[in-house]
């Protein structure tokens, strides 16, 4: 029984003192570790008082905001040309959010939030990224099955999303591991399949012998080593399966051209740098020996398939290393087939001839090499005198495009994607393999192949192999007996399309209707980490790509803008010499540098990617236990570019806690200023208000200014931080013995100033938007006063208030030019030039050059810039 005492009780995992009685407590209600207690109230909205801010207070206020600060759903609706598309990358469903996560999905919800007060329809889906090796790996270690451990992680994972306050519409949520997804995942592999952008084929893989799955080259150290087991890799030959991905890497390269640096950054060199220089042609020789087996050459003339005498091979390639090997020859024992002529090629063994960057093999055409033509006469091979072939370069690429042997540009370095993966825990690829008939797709309507459920016990492949219900099957074409497909797909193939299913998720006649697709894609902006710049940047591109060339999408390029955001680093301490990581309560800080507690050994102290494995790491709820949610959202948000890696250390925590401090200060004197009794303003009162006024208006709208163009132009959210910050100091200053009670030009910055705020820290701002609302005399009409502050329309500076046309002349900043905003929104590169003509500064230096070139940058409502390059000043002839 509790009684009418002082009672400690935990709260969010901190310890907090209440005054408590039987009537004011009642019991705890646990969700794993998220407490809910009924308890004394001292917020706002509860009491009708403006009481000192507390992290109890900040926690009180979050969980009453918790259900309100979020918009109802409208995901049934097909996008109007009003539509945003906010996508950020889908977590793998790992457990538990880590501060990596809270900062890519703080800045999409802040960003989601900016939009939607800007009347924008905003599209803000979320979904799980659910199959992979991790997930099966740590339910066998844990004796239960994949399923179950990743739906468990994905329901604790969801519930902390929301705690973090993510408006994230959830009517949207796909995860990759549901027979509802995969089953469509299964439908585009049979329609590549359909479509000859798929084949399986021999290849050398690198097999990792402790999670017994192949790895793709970038899974692999630079020690040859796993990236997740650490085993060493070994090279084994394995029949896999393969996307054509090649196939469209002139596509690719050409959409590149489309993008923007302020868009897409340096991404576009990496993209460019991975498809390479589409300089010549791919050609697939069939092998004579050998069913369904081909090799590809790469050559930047065509022709050479004309005069072809060989195909050289270095010994490194997959053939050499089979048993298709001539111990007493450097001759194979196969032969290619020349599929423009029909002539048998012989395949040499042959490393010191120049191949292509990337390349292992090379046509062995003696008009284009000397070492070519060398080697074909050792080998007795000569052209025939009677071969007169007068086709051209472009006429036999379009014979191997209609036949389906190559033909296509691409560069000699990339190659195609090998999606097969010797694991459970992913999708299954729907092939079925029959002695008479060869390999059949299955057929769509027998779609999805359901994945097993799986025992706990079997590691990587061997689940499926060892289960016989499974691959046990009847051949679709003969009915004959039959082997289901093994394999299943790189996790990467989910991937490839999600953002589309996010836009039709509950479709069951296809992956997603044309016509959403249509109304809402390119995404707008795309939010996340630069590990996956590269690869799935590259394999959703191309998937976009090819639902063009099938009429699926209008859009050939899926992501107009891409934030690529930073990593967050946490201080870690290792000894000099060992290079043992040690947790911080063993690192003794006393002394000028930090040492090892127990042996005072040297520390080398830096900042690195948060990792269990170098105690380093933070859990994003010991930061909101502490502090609240909204104050860890801030404090994610604020200091650095979202671009820029995120250095989290406490010392950074007081400029945050003391700004929501200011703030909510602010709130209180203006609270007690609104309650004073109103008098009589003397010519002395008047003279100070309008200097005020002045001085508000001018805060006001220069702060917005700052803040809009930092959201809305560059996402810089720290920079719009330190602009809500500067309004917040501008609120600070009333001078002494002024009544705020009579000041229009205070009201309407403090509402902007709150409004501003909520998109980052809606709880708080919602709390300081309701006493707001209840103690305002109301004087603006800026506001809907009816309405909640995440439904207010985002502010706008005043149309008579001076915003700049700077001007740049020669890369040298020239002159700023101030007009009235109402100027500016109307201002065009023809009008912004005469402008600067007519500016006495140019006048005086430049107005005899000629203008070269001219461009003009137009933010309404905010700013302009004008920059001209003139031709250069003749020098004058020294006098003789």
């Amino acid at each position: 029984m509790i009684t009418n005492s002082i009672q400690k009780y935990t709260w969010f995992d901190g310890c907090f003192d209440f005054i408590l009685t039987a009537s004011e407590m009642s019991v705890f209600f646990f969700y794993r570790r998220f407490p809910i207690a009924i308890i004394k109230r001292h917020f706002y909205n509860e009491t009708k008082k403006w009481e000192p801010l507390t992290a109890e207070m900040k926690h009180q206020i979050e969980n009453y905001w918790s259900d309100k600060i979020n918009r109802k759903s409208e995901s049934a609706a097909v996008p109007s040309k009003n539509k945003y598309y906010i996508l950020s990358m889908f977590p793998y469903p790992s457990g538990k959010l880590h501060m990596g996560h809270v900062r890519v999905y703080t800045i999409s919800d802040s960003l989601a939030r900016f939009y939607r007060m800007q009347g924008k329809e905003v599209i803000h889906p979320m979904g799980w990224d659910a199959f992979g090796l991790p997930a099966e790996n740590a339910a066998i270690s844990q004796n239960l099955s994949s399923e179950t451990w990743t739906k468990s992680n994905i329901e604790y994972m969801k519930k902390q999303l929301m705690k973090l306050g993510i408006s994230f519409d959830w009517q949207r949520e796909i995860a990759t591991c549901s027979p509802d997804y995969y089953r469509w995942t299964q439908f585009i592999f049979l329609k590549l399949y359909e479509e000859g952008f798929l084949y399986q084929k021999e290849a050398l893989v690198n097999w990792d012998p402790v999670d017994q799955t192949v790895l793709a080259e970038e899974q692999v150290d630079a020690n040859g080593c796993s990236w997740r087991s650490g085993a060493k890799v070994q090279k084994l030959p394995l029949k896999q399966w393969f996307i054509k991905t090649t196939k469209l890497s002139q596509s690719l390269a050409e959409g590149l051209q489309e993008m923007t640096e302020e868009n897409w950054g340096d991404i576009i060199k990496l993209q460019r740098h991975w498809i390479g220089e589409c300089e010549g042609y791919n050609f697939d020789l069939p092998l004579k020996e050998v069913d369904q087996t081909n090799v590809t050459i790469w050559t930047r003339n065509p022709e050479s398939l004309k005069s072809t005498l060989f195909i050289a091979l270095k010994s490194s390639h997959i053939l050499v290393k089979s048993d298709y090997r001539n111990p007493s020859s450097t001759i194979l024992k196969i032969n290619a087939v020349n599929p423009l002529n029909g002539h048998l090629l012989p395949v040499v063994i042959a490393d010191d001839l120049d191949y292509p960057e990337g390349s292992e093999s090379l046509l062995g055409d003696p008009l284009a090499d000397k070492k070519i033509s060398e080697l074909a006469t050792q080998l007795n091979l000569q052209l025939s005198a009677n071969e007169h072939d007068q086709r051209t370069a472009e006429e036999i690429c379009q014979k191997a495009l209609s036949e389906d042997w190559g033909g296509y540009k691409a560069s000699s370095k990339l190659r195609d994607w090998l999606v097969s993966r010797q694991r459970y825990w992913g999708t299954p690829i729907p092939m079925i393999h029959c002695k008479t008939c060869g390999t059949q797709p299955v057929p769509v309507n027998q779609l999805p192949v359901f994945l097993p459920a799986s025992k706990g016990e079997a590691k990587g492949h061997s689940a499926l192999l060892n289960n016989p219900d499974f691959y046990n099957v009847s051949c679709p074409k003969c009915g004959g007996e039959a082997k289901r497909e093994t394999d299943t797909m790189d996790t990467f193939v989910d991937s490839t399309w999600y953002f589309l299913r996010y836009l039709d998720p509950t479709n069951l006649e296809a992956p997603f209707d044309p016509k959403r697709a249509a109304a809402a894609m390119p995404v707008d902006i795309y939010i996340g980490g630069k590990e996956h710049a590269v690869l799935h940047l590259y394999f959703a591109r191309f998937m976009s790509h090819f639902f063009h060339l099938l009429g699926w999408s209008t859009e050939r390029e899926p992501f107009k803008r891409l934030l690529v955001q930073g990593m967050v680093m946490g201080r870690s301490y290792r000894v000099k010499g060992c290079g043992k990581y040690l947790k911080p309560e063993e690192v003794d800080f006393t002394g000028e540098k930090p040492v090892e507690k127990s042996t005072k050994k040297p520390l080398a102290v830096s900042w690195e990617k948060m990792s269990k494995s170098k105690f380093n790491g933070v859990e994003p709820e010991s930061v909101w236990n502490e502090h609240g949610i909204d104050t860890m959202r801030l404090l994610i948000l604020a200091d650095v570019s979202p671009r820029s890696s995120r250095h989290w250390s406490k010392d950074t925590f007081p400029g945050i806690l003391n700004w929501q401090d200011r703030l909510w200060s602010i709130m209180k004197r203006w609270i007690e200023h609104q309650k004073q009794e109103k008098t009589a303003i003397s010519s002395f009162d008047k003279a100070l208000l309008e200097k005020q006024e002045n001085l508000w208006y001018d805060a006001r709208n220069f702060y917005l200014k700052g803040a809009t163009f930092s959201i809305h132009h560059s996402q810089q959210l720290s920079v719009a931080i330190s602009k809500m910050q500067g309004l917040t100091n501008n609120l600070k200053k009333v001078p002494n013995n002024f009544s705020l009670k009579n000041s229009l030009q205070y009201e309407r910055a403090l509402g902007v100033q709150i409004i501003m705020l909520a998109p980052l820290a809606p709880h708080f701002a919602s709390e300081m938007w309701t006493a707001f609302v209840d103690n305002a005399p109301r004087l603006s009409t800026d506001f809907a006063w009816a309405k909640t502050v995440l439904d207010q329309s985002w502010p706008q500076v005043d149309y008579d208030y001076n915003l700049d046309l700077v001007c740049f002349v020669n890369n040298q900043q020239g002159c700023t030019i101030k007009l009235p905003r109402s100027q500016l929104d109307t201002l065009d590169e023809a009008r912004a030039l005469r402008l600067l003509q007519q500016d006495h500064l140019f006048i005086k230096y430049n107005s005899a050059q000629k203008i070269l070139s001219t461009k003009f940058d137009h933010y309404p409502g905010m700013d302009a810039t004008l920059a001209v390059i003139t031709e250069p000043k003749k020098k004058q002839k020294a006098c003789s």
